[in-house]
C-alpha cells in the first residue's frame, strides 16, 4: 500500500478512536441518543476528518443501521445494550469501528454478549496476514461465540473498505463459509455480532440512512437538492435523513424521498433487527493486512 494512503487510513483511525472515547463518556442512563450522535459527529469534523456514515446507535435487539431522526426523543435506559458503529474518512479512506456498552454492568447476559463479540474479534485479528483463508476467520468467530453459549449473526459480515467505498470486497463472514484469501495491502473491517436470539437479522420498515446511487432526473426541486447534497456534500457515502431534515422540512422531505426512492436514485439502509428478538452486541475494527499481520487502524496507535 502507498505510504500516503496508509497515513490517511491511520489518521482516520486516530479520529475514530477519539470518537469512541467520547461515546464511552456519554453513554449513560438518561443520555439522549440524538445528543450523543450529534456530539460524536461534530467531534469527527472538529478533528479535521469527515463522516464515512452517520453515527449508528443501535439498542438491544436492533443490530445495526439505526441513527436518530431530527426529532428523536429516545434516551438510554437503565438496562440497555447499545452498539455504537462509527465511520471516519480522510480523503475517502475509511476507519469503521464499533463498540458495545451496557448501561447495566450487573446484567450477566449483557456482559456475556459483550465478551463473546470482543473475544471473537480479538481471535480473528490474530489470524490476519497474507495467505490466510477467510473461511478460517469465520470459523474462528463462530467457534468463539459458541464457547460463550451465544450465536454469531450469520447474515451480517465484515468487509473490505475502499476509497469512498464503505462495503467492498472481500466479504468476511462471522460463520464458517468458503471465501477468498487475504492479500497484503488489503484494507478490511471485521465485525462479529453476538446474540442470544436466532442468529439472523431482518429489515425493519424504518429507514434513517440513505446513500447516493445515481444522478437521475427527478421532478421535485427538493428531490433534486437532496440528490445534489448526496453526491457532492456527502461524497456519495451514507448520510442521515436528519442531516437535511431541518433544511427542507418534514413534509417536503417525505415527498422528496418518496420520489427519489421511486426512481431508484438512493440506496436505503433499513434498520436491522434480530429475528428472534434477541439482544445483540457488536465489536469492529478496521485494519490493513501487512506482511507480518494486521495493522489495526482503529486500535491504539503509536
Amino acid at each position: 500500500m502507498d505510504s500516503e494512503i496508509f497515513e490517511k487510513y491511520k489518521k482516520a483511525g486516530k479520529v475514530n478512536i477519539k470518537a469512541k472515547n467520547l461515546v464511552e463518556k456519554l453513554a449513560k442512563p438518561g443520555a439522549k441518543v440524538l445528543d450523543i450522535a450529534e456530539k460524536v459527529e461534530n467531534l469527527i469534523k472538529e478533528e479535521g476528518a469527515r463522516l464515512a456514515f452517520p453515527a449508528n446507535i443501535s439498542i438491544n435487539n436492533i443490530a445495526a443501521h439505526y441513527t436518530p431522526d431530527y426529532e428523536c426523543k429516545i434516551v438510554l435506559g437503565e438496562d440497555d445494550l447499545v452498539k455504537f458503529d462509527l465511520g471516519v474518512q480522510v480523503d475517502g479512506f475509511i476507519a469503521d469501528s464499533a463498540i458495545t456498552i451496557t448501561t447495566n454492568p450487573k446484567n450477566d447476559l449483557h456482559v456475556k454478549l459483550i465478551e463473546a463479540a470482543q473475544k471473537s474479534l480479538e481471535k480473528a485479528i490474530e489470524l490476519v496476514k497474507p495467505g490466510v483463508k477467510i473461511e478460517k476467520i469465520g470459523e474462528t468467530i463462530e467457534n468463539t461465540m459458541k464457547s460463550f453459549g451465544v450465536k454469531p449473526i450469520e447474515n451480517l459480515t465484515g468487509h473490505g473498505v475502499g476509497q469512498y467505498v464503505q462495503h467492498d470486497e472481500p466479504i468476511i463472514p462471522n460463520v464458517k463459509k468458503s471465501g477468498g484469501i487475504l492479500e497484503e495491502g488489503m484494507s478490511i473491517a471485521i465485525e462479529p455480532f453476538s446474540t442470544n436470539g436466532e442468529g439472523l437479522v431482518y429489515d425493519d420498515k424504518e429507514v434513517q440512512i440513505y446513500e447516493f446511487i445515481a444522478k437521475i432526473p427527478v421532478r421535485l426541486m427538493e428531490a433534486r437538492r437532496i440528490l445534489m447534497m448526496a453526491e457532492k456534500d456527502f461524497e456519495k457515502l451514507p448520510f442521515a435523513k436528519r442531516w437535511i431534515e431541518k433544511k427542507i422540512g418534514k413534509l417536503k422531505l417525505a415527498l422528496a424521498f418518496r420520489e427519489l426512492n421511486q426512481f431508484g436514485a438512493l440506496y436505503q439502509y433499513p434498520v436491522l433487527k434480530e429475528k428472534g428478538n434477541g439482544l445483540v452486541a457488536q465489536f469492529e475494527h478496521t485494519m490493513v493486512v501487512q506482511k507480518d499481520g494486521a495493522f489495526v487502524t482503529t486500535m491504539g496507535q503509536k
